[in-house]
């Protein structure tokens, strides 16, 4: 560790959270310690936050205090999980109607931290949380981070979209003694683009790359394509967007160092990591209560796909209890061989919204699909695969080397095998955008189910 990435550690960011009285600094000193918990103890103090949450809704915010007196739940007697189990879950279309309503007696709504959801699906959604659950958040996420082995103070580059820079003098004076950022926009990835991220980078001398999985995946082909061979961070986090295999091993090549993949939602922040062993994703009991879902509504076993019900344990100004947050993860028996007492999930294999439509109804994950085709078929730098209805799709190609047209016959014979008889539109492109929040969408279901 340099001398300066020193001072920020231990000088700088215990002095800026004393002066803004930011209690991230000893949450996150708190969290590091408690992560060597043995399972029975974080599992206690996960169920005893549940129960303080839950108790707290029930009496102090009117959404659930009605939701739970029709549910036939009480929080005036002892219950179990099994009673709490009873709650319905809660889904996006009730947080969008009801978003003033889900506010908790004792917090005004003006005095609270406000941002929307990047509404990946066409609608946003409105999000109220104190400053302390922020902070408390950003601790988490800190000690997630060091798992990479990035220390604190130390510089990051990210690639992300519609990055915020600072822009006043006083930002920039906090981002240098802090920990400065460096970006690659991802709305704008070419070669002048990275080639002037690299010759940042060569003066920042950042020691973790952090951004959108697909993102940094562009960034180690276009670094392969320019012979750029030396930037060697000391851990890469890939987050907000499914890691495919091939794009795991490919990074790792480019960089010579492994890939830690991150989970999380922009409604209740950090939901899993992998640690520095690589053998699942640590869900993040210290804040949250995940439930895995089968479609019937019971519990998914080890290896088995639900649907992810979160309850929010830190977020007492707009609670979440029981939120489908509209993705589908895989729970898992293993325990991991790090010590952490945390349980394991094995993959988040997709969001619903991509998941495309057969005619009997039943889903498959688009991400499947691309895993299937994008690494068999020669020349296929990137596909998007887009369905309109039962019958109708768009496949969006961008080709490469070796590239022959016979692969669009290969590829229609396999998604006609997979969905029966339909129609398909090849669209050649020489890039897939991305959306306006910077990341890409590998299959779009428009299908209205």
């Amino acid at each position: 560790m340099s001398f300066m990435n020193f001072l920020r550690k231990n000088v700088f960011d215990p002095l800026y959270c004393h002066y803004t009285r930011s209690p991230r600094r000893s949450y996150w000193r708190e969290l590091e310690k408690s992560q060597f918990l043995t399972e029975k103890e974080l599992q206690d103090r996960q169920q005893e936050k549940l129960k303080r949450l839950v108790e707290f809704a029930g009496k102090e915010n009117a959404f659930y205090s009605q939701r739970f007196e029709k549910a036939g739940f009480s929080t005036g007697r002892p219950w179990t999980l099994d009673d709490f189990k009873r709650i319905p879950v809660l889904t996006k279309k009730e947080i969008r109607e009801n978003s003033a309503r889900m506010i908790s007696n004792g917090y005004d709504i003006d005095r609270l931290m406000h941002f929307k959801t990047g509404g990946s699906t066409g609608k946003s959604l409105d999000i109220y949380i104190t400053e302390e659950c922020s902070e408390l958040r950003n601790a988490c996420a800190r000690r997630h981070d060091r798992w990479t082995g990035w220390e604190v103070g130390e510089p990051i580059a990210a690639v992300w979209g519609n990055p915020q820079l600072p822009t006043t003098l006083k930002e920039r004076i906090k981002d240098t003694l802090l920990g400065p950022v460096i970006y690659l926009d991802t709305m704008c990835v070419n070669n002048a683009s990275v080639t002037a991220f690299v010759r940042e980078w060569e003066a920042v001398k950042p020691t973790l790359l952090f951004g959108h999985a697909h993102s940094i995946f562009l960034l180690a082909r276009y670094l392969r394509q320019l012979k750029i061979e030396h930037l060697r961070p000391k851990g890469i986090l890939s987050t907000s967007m499914m890691l495919l295999p091939h794009e795991r091993q490919y990074i790792e090549d480019v960089f010579q160092v492994k890939v830690t993949d991150r989970y999380g939602c922009e409604e209740v922040s950090l939901i899993g990591c992998e640690c520095e062993e690589h053998q699942g994703m640590h869900l993040n009991t210290d804040h949250l209560f995940v439930e895995f879902l089968k479609e019937d509504g019971t519990a998914a076993g080890g290896g088995e796909a639900g649907n992810l019900v979160i309850t929010d344990l830190i977020n007492y100004a707009m609670p979440f209890v029981r939120y489908r947050v509209e993705d589908v993860g895989v729970p898992s028996g293993r325990k991991c061989s790090c010590g952490r007492g945390f349980p394991l999930m094995e993959q988040v294999v997709g969001r619903t919204a991509d998941f495309l439509v057969k005619p009997d109804g039943s889903r498959v994950a688009g991400i499947s699909l691309i895993e299937n085709t994008l690494t068999k078929y020669k020349g296929l730098d990137q596909m998007q695969i887009v369905q309109h209805s039962i019958d109708s799709f768009t496949v969006n190609l961008v080709t490469g080397h070796g590239y022959e047209p016979e692969v669009q016959k290969q590829l229609a014979e396999f998604l006609c095998n997979t969905f029966g008889n339909i129609n398909i539109r090849f669209v050649e492109l020489e890039t897939i955008p991305p959306e306006s929040s910077g990341k890409y969408r590998f299959s779009i279901c428009e299908v209205r189910r």
